[in-house]
């Protein structure tokens, strides 16, 4: 399991429709269980999962619409729905998602 770095204490996860625009960086990734990691951005916002497939890391993109319906594959990083990993290292995951 990769070491999740030690979150700020105003970090709350939400999970509502992100605003167009940048996202608050670095994403953080909070433990869902041994083969699945939430994706959230520096201030909560909920962007996807990082889901263990076989031997790799697949980033699984999630989007909410305005009232609050998940849009799997939607959000923000729609455009790097399934990009892989090989491990899920916080640092790198954060620059190549936001790079995309």
């Amino acid at each position: 399991m990769p070491h999740t770095p030690t979150l700020p204490p105003d970090f709350t996860p939400t999970f509502t429709l992100v605003p167009p625009g940048p996202l608050a960086s670095p994403l953080q990734l909070l433990p869902v269980n041994a083969d699945v990691l939430a994706v959230h951005t520096a201030d909560g916002a909920h962007v996807g999962s990082l889901k263990k497939i076989g031997a790799v890391w697949k980033f699984k993109a999630m989007g909410y619409d305005e009232a609050g319906a998940m849009e799997p594959g939607g959000g923000p990083l729609t455009d790097q729905h399934n990009m892989q990993f090989q491990t899920p290292d916080a640092a790198e995951v954060s620059a190549r998602l936001l790079a995309g």
